[in-house]
This record gives structure tokens, sequence and C-alpha cells, in this order.
């Protein structure tokens, strides 16, 4: 594995190499400093500074108990001191194995010349003699760590360079590469729009649409739902947001994702969406489902199915719309529903893509007969595989996905959101199961799904509280 390409997250991450290779300046170009335990900080903390040779048994029990509490956890711990102590990196490659996470060592393949001009500009070079030993046993580490286990072994093999100069590299290399890919929609499920919520709204959609996205959507639910807010959090109806949005000068393609069938009857539905197209001028699209959530049917009086009948009800549903929308006033008598007439004025001004919401294998049968496309949602392996299932029942079927990610323009600021938006959820388990990751790094997340057949992304974003959290999105799209 090369140094430029990203190392599992979160693991064990030991650093191989003599005084001077470069290990520090490497770890924090590429991890938070909470994520790195370092022999030599902590003799500052527990002796009379970081050369303090004295302090380093002290040092390196804090190191291990640091090490194993962050283990507990599951989080990231770049292990930070010389690593050529063969007994301490199998110690560290164990204590990885048992709690289930990916090991790493980073080998410093630095020219001697270099380490030694290095050692001899700091403030407390390290003696030479002791530097030569270091030397020999980090030739020696090299072909040691090979044998010995490591899931990932990365050799670093020229002089790192400075922190702000990796960030920037490896950004505008990333970007460069990453113009390919899915379309990427803005999902607004939160809305923290204090005193005045036209205006929070309409500045939403215009740096969304400043930023780049394809379009907004936007959740149609009657009760703020527990996996995004508090039940007393506002929610707007969806259809009287969208049309305030259709009426701005933006490119925003805009509808819900998704509508439940239960909410309204089918026939209103086309009538909105229609109304939607035809104000926008040809932006629509609907996201339709079954719904999902007694809770929010019975607060609002309205009758909640067994799912089976739901499904029948999206299959009728889907019909019913695409009847209404065809050219014409004819009868329609179709599979699962029928109509007298199909007088819907006006008429959408383009085809309205249709868009089933569902991970289901019934709910992935009725979106490859009735509708253009499906969405759906869960962890990137889950999504493959019911991709595959998807286009073998229809190979044209257009596949979207819902994301939640956690996201931020650097690690610091992604793990900063992680912490606020966790709640009692393990900050470890709460990263995973939300991608956590800086916007570039979800670009190339997005890519791999294209690969995969994903044409569109709706992105939710849980941070959001202003335009400017919307612009900074923007490395996300292509």
């Amino acid at each position: 594995m090369t140094a430029s390409e990203p190392l599992p997250d979160p693991a064990v991450v030991v650093l191989v190499g003599a005084s001077g290779a470069g290990k520090s300046t490497w770890a924090a170009a590429r991890y938070r400093t909470q994520e790195i335990v370092s022999s030599d900080e902590l003799r500052g903390v527990v002796g009379s500074g970081r050369h303090d040779l004295d302090a380093s048994v002290d040092a390196f029990r804090l190191l291990d108990d640091i090490v194993a509490a962050r283990l507990r956890r599951r989080l990231t711990c770049v292990i930070d001191t010389l690593g050529l102590d063969p007994d301490r990196r199998r110690g560290y490659l164990a204590a990885a194995r048992a709690a289930g996470l990916p090991a790493a060592a980073v080998v410093f393949d630095v020219p001697a010349a270099a380490v030694r001009q290095r050692n001899a500009e700091r403030d407390r070079p390290v003696p030479a003699p002791a530097l030569a030993t270091q030397l020999s046993r980090a030739a020696d580490a090299r072909a040691q760590v090979e044998i010995e286990g490591w899931d990932v072994v990365v050799r670093v093999e020229v002089e790192p360079v400075e922190p702000a100069r990796v960030e920037s590299t490896a950004l505008a290399e990333e970007s460069s590469a990453l113009r390919d890919g899915p379309e990427v929609f803005l999902q607004v499920s939160r809305f923290p729009w204090g005193a005045d919520p036209g205006e929070w709204l309409t500045s939403i959609a215009r740096a969304a649409d400043e930023a780049g996205f394809a379009g907004l959507a936007l959740m149609d639910h009657l009760i703020q739902i527990p996996q995004v807010d508090r039940a007393w959090s506002p929610i707007p109806e969806p259809f009287v947001t969208l049309g305030l949005l259709a009426g701005l000068d933006t490119r925003l393609r805009l509808g819900p994702l998704v509508s439940p069938v239960t909410f309204r009857a089918p026939g209103i539905i086309a009538k909105t969406v229609a109304t939607l197209d035809a104000i926008s001028g040809g932006r629509a699209f609907l996201g339709l489902g079954a719904g999902w959530w007694e809770r929010e049917h019975a607060a609002f009086g309205l009758p909640f199915p067994p799912p089976a009948d739901r499904l029948d009800r999206l299959e009728s549903s889907l019909e019913m719309i695409r009847a209404l929308w065809s050219p014409g006033t004819k009868a329609f008598v179709g599979a699962h529903a029928s109509l007298p007439e199909t007088t819907c004025y006006p008429r959408p001004v383009s085809d309205i893509p249709i868009i089933v919401g569902g991970n289901g294998v019934r709910s992935l049968r009725i979106a490859a007969r009735l509708a253009d496309g499906v969405n759906l949602r869960g962890a990137d392996e889950t999504v493959g595989r019911l991709i595959d299932l998807a286009h073998g029942l229809r190979p044209e079927l257009a596949v979207s996905v819902l994301d939640l990610p956690v996201v931020g323009r650097d690690r610091e600021e992604v793990w900063q959101r992680v912490e606020r938006l966790r709640g009692r959820t393990a900050a470890a388990t709460f990263a995973a199961s939300h991608h956590a990751g800086t916007y570039v790094e979800q670009r190339a997340r997005y890519r791999a799904l294209a690969e995969r057949g994903v044409t569109s992304v709706f992105v939710a974003l849980g941070h959001i509280e202003s335009a400017q959290d919307v612009l900074d999105a923007a490395p996300m799209l292509g």
C-alpha cells in the first residue's frame, strides 16, 4: 500500500522509524491530535519535557492505558513512538485483533542522511551513537513488519511535506480526479429556521443551487421523526414548501423523498405534482412510498393498514398517477386501479420521474414495473446487493441512494460533528453508521457507488444550520 492511499478507519496505526524520520509530521497531517498517542508528548506530561528520558517508563505506562481505553471504544489510535521494539509492535497488533480493529504499520524508509540532518536541526538532538543504533534497528524493522501479520503495511519512502501542503495537495489531486459520479441532491430534513421560516428556506435553496446540487428534496412527515430531531421541532408540509421554492430563480429539481401513499389520495398527489412541475418549468420529481410510521397516522386521524395493504395501495397509486398524467381525458382501466376519466390539468410540462422508496423485495418489484427508479438506504454493502437485485428485475431502472453522512472540511470538523450529533450512541459506532468523513472522501464514496450503478444520491446533512453550511458542501459534488 502506498503512503497516499487512505488507511482503514477506525484502526490501530503504529508508526515505525528512527527519530527524525518524519513520523509526527506525517501523523499530524492526517489525524486529529486526540487520535495520536505520542510517547514524547507523554514524557512532557509526566516528566520535565518531551526529552526527559527518565520519565519514559511512566510515559509508556500511560501510553498503554490510553491505547487500551481508545480501543475499548473502537476509536482510531495512532501510536507515535519509535516502533522499533518487535515485542511492543506485536503487543499493539494483538490489542488491535482483540478489539476487532484493523492494524496498520507505517514504516518510514527515509534516507539516513535526511534523518541525521533533521536530528541536527532539533533543539535537543538525539546523540549520534543512539541515532545510529535506531537507524540500524529501523532497517531490521522494515523486514520484520512484513512477516508480523499486519493487515496493512505502508511505506513512506520520501521526506514528508509539511501538513498544510499535504492537505492542499491531496485535496487538489482528489478534486481533479472526482469529476464523474452520480448527481447529488440535497435532502433537507431539519428546519432550524428561527423567526423567519421563509427566509431560511429560500436561503438554503439558493445556496444549494450555488453549490451545484442537482436538486432539493423534502421529507413528507406529519411529525418530525426521532432519527432527525425532537417531535416538537418544525417539519413543514412539503408541497406548500416546494411551491415556495419553485418560485425562486434556480435550476434545482424539486420533489418529496418520499411521500407516503397513506397521506393523500393518488389523484390528489397527481394533481399536486403536476402543478409543481408546471410552475417550476418542468423541474418536479415524485418520490413515493408505502409509509412506515404508525404514530403520525394515529396523531392525525389517518388509517394505517398492514404492510401488504399499503404496498397494494402503492401499486394502485402508481397506476392512477401515470394515467392522470397521460394525454387525453379517456377512461382508464389498469391491473390495480380504474378511472372513469383522466381529466387532470395542468398536465406536467416534463416527463416527471417517479422514484419508489423502499428496500423490500416487493417494493423493488413494484418500482421495476411501474416507476422510473428506486431509492435505497443502508450500508454500502447492503445497497450493492439491492442494486444487483433491482437491475436483475429491470436493467434500466434508475437507482438512487438516501445518504445521511457526517461530513466536514477536515478530520477535525468531522469528529466535532460526530460528537455533537451522536447522542448516547458510541462515537465509533455512530461514525461508522453515518460514513463519517470529509467532503472529498464522501465524493470518492459516491463515485464508487456510481460504479455499482447508482445514478443519484440524496444527501441529508444533519449539521445544516445556515446557507453557509450548504455552500461548504460543494466539494461533495462533481
